[in-house]
Order: structure tokens, then C-alpha cells, then sequence
């Protein structure tokens, strides 16, 4: 599979940050949106897979194209064998970022064989994301002051040095609070916990640790690049009684389970892709100029144990153009 996708899938994350940054700080989020999905429509056109995206924009009433359980890809014509596979994607990581030109959105994209990724509902996600030094040194229900020293100690650093990623919700608040009481410094951020579960899992962000809920989806594509990246994550669904049934029928069993990353993307061939939108902690936004533009992205493959950073420049067809540094 990794052969048949590969970088392949940067092209895919390409063209929806492209379109989208297009309209990056015009306080449209649903346009950026609907921009980086039917770019990315398009794009799987192109890739010769037997695709189904497991987690994608929605329901299929609900969502004109990617819904849940639409199929991708494209056949050779020649008839010749292409792989089955998994997809989650999000278009557009961060559409209130992109739409007010904040720092963070991304367009990301996870592959796997069938049944690598699972199918989380659309409900939020308790999670806690560290770094490759700090397994098995969290805890979901730990206090926030325990967890901190935990890291600090894997890190052989003082809490007072740690930076922990919080998305900025009223939920957070006591959160927020036990963090600052323990001395540990906070970056809270309007949207975009993806980005920051993936900055938390590299080494020199300055990121040490994401905390509180996000969304469940979100929180499978985070555990792909998790596990490309040999960090460490935890999540528990947090399910409202109206959506018990719903995750049933889904195949999910315990509500309360806590699960880590390698049972949130359990495949054995996982590849993330990611491009930027806006500038972040590992990548720089679109950047427009005029024989071209230029795009920043990361692709990771598990079964290979690459982490590739590609900086792609792609040229408008004009006699005169000139390749830019």
C-alpha cells in the first residue's frame, strides 16, 4: 500500500491547502471549507486505490462530498489490482483559523489496509498527547499536577519549563486552572487540537503535552500520526445519552473505555499527510507569489518508519518563470 499511496497522498493534502488558503482571512470558514473539500474530491480522482473514508465530513445527508462511507479512487485501466483502504480525512483542519488568518490549520489526510483507523462517532474525545520519552508516564484520570511531573520528570526538566497545549472552551476552565496552580505554562488555541496533538509527539515544537477534549474523529487522525511518530496518546469518548445508540450500531461496545493510540489506528500500514495552510509549529502556510506557489507538508509512513518534510513548489505554466527560495 505504502508504495501505491505514499507521497501520493501529499498531493491530495496540496491542493486542498492551496484552495483553501485562497481564501485565507476572509471570514468565510464554510467557503475555505467547501474549497479544500471539492479540491481534495477532485484530487482522489487521480489515486489509483479501492478507497472508503471512515471518517470524513459528515453523514451522507449531511454532506455533499467525503461523507462517511463514500468510495474513492480510481481503477487502472488495465484492470490491474489496487489496494483497499481506509481513509480519514480532514479538508480543513482549522476553518476559523483560515478564515480569520491565524496561526495552525492544516489539511490532513490518514490511510490504512481496511480496519486500520476507527470508526469514531462524531462526539468529543478526552485526550492527553506526549511525546515519545513520556510513555506510560500520563494518565487519563490522574490530575493535571501529577501528569505535569510525570513529563517533567521523563524530560529531566522542571514543570515550570512545560508547555501544554489547551483548546480555549469554556470546558476547560478548571483545566486551565489546575495546569497554572501546578506552574506548568499554557498555549491555548481557538481550534486546531490535530496540529497540536502532532506538534506535541515532535521532539524541539516547544510543545510538551496536549490536554482536555476535542473531537473524536479528530482524535483518530492524531493517533495515525501518533504512532508514525512513536508518541504516546490517550483518549476516552465522551458520549451524550442521545448518542449511545449511534455508537452501537458503530461496533463500539464501552463507552468508557480508554483507549491509546495503536487502538484508535490499530493498522499495520498507516501514512499521514499533512499540508499547511496557515504558518504553524512544523509547517508554513501557503505562500503565494507570482510564478507559482508554494506549500509546505509532512508525510509519514509507519510500516517504513519515515517522517518526511517536503517543501513543494508548483510552477504556473508561463515562459518566464522563476524558481523562488
Amino acid at each position: 500500500m505504502d508504495r501505491n499511496i505514499g507521497l501520493e497522498a501529499v498531493r491530495l493534502t496540496e491542493a486542498a491547502a492551496m484552495w483553501s488558503a485562497r481564501l485565507m482571512g476572509r471570514g468565510d470558514e464554510k467557503a475555505a471549507d467547501q474549497a479544500a473539500v471539492d479540491a481534495m474530491r477532485k484530487a482522489f480522482n487521480q489515486l489509483h486505490i479501492r478507497g472508503t473514508i471512515v471518517i470524513g465530513e459528515g453523514e451522507r445527508d449531511e454532506a455533499p462530498m467525503l461523507y462517511i462511507g463514500e468510495k474513492v479512487g480510481a481503477e487502472f485501466p488495465d484492470g490491474t489490482e489496487v489496494p483497499e483502504v481506509d481513509i480519514a480525512v480532514d479538508p480543513l483542519e482549522g476553518t476559523n483559523l483560515c478564515a480569520t488568518g491565524a496561526p495552525g490549520s492544516i489539511t490532513v489526510l490518514a490511510a490504512s489496509e481496511r480496519g486500520g483507523l476507527l470508526h469514531a462517532p462524531d462526539c468529543y474525545m478526552d485526550k492527553i498527547v506526549v511525546g515519545p520519552s513520556c510513555k506510560d508516564a500520563v494518565y487519563l484520570d490522574a490530575p493535571p499536577s501529577h501528569n505535569l511531573k510525570n513529563i517533567a520528570r521523563r524530560l529531566d526538566r522542571d514543570v515550570e519549563d512545560l508547555v501544554v497545549m489547551v483548546l480555549d472552551r469554556p470546558r476547560h476552565e478548571k483545566l486551565i486552572s489546575d495546569i497554572r496552580a501546578a506552574g506548568a505554562r499554557i498555549r491555548l488555541i481557538g481550534d486546531g487540537d490535530l496540529s497540536a496533538g502532532i506538534a506535541a509527539a515532535v521532539i524541539g515544537t516547544g510543545v510538551h503535552a496536549v490536554m482536555g477534549s476535542g473531537g473524536a474523529p479528530e482524535g483518530v487522525i492524531t493517533a495515525a500520526a501518533v504512532r508514525c511518530l512513536n508518541g504516546y496518546m490517550l483518549g476516552r469518548l465522551v458520549v451524550k445519552p442521545d448518542q449511545e445508540e449511534r455508537l452501537e450500531k458503530m461496533g463500539i461496545k464501552d463507552k468508557n473505555r480508554i483507549y491509546e493510540a495503536e487502538d484508535l489506528a490499530p493498522g499495520k500500514q498507516i501514512i499521514f499527510a499533512a499540508t499547511g495552510v496557515t504558518d504553524g509549529a512544523l509547517m508554513k502556510g501557503v505562500r503565494f507569489f507570482g510564478e507559482g506557489t508554494r506549500t509546505s507538508s509532512v508525510i509519514m509512513t509507519l510500516r517504513t518508519g519515515k517522517v518526511r518534510f517536503v517543501e513543494s513548489i508548483h510552477l504556473e505554466k508561463s515562459p518566464d518563470f522563476k524558481v523562488r527560495f
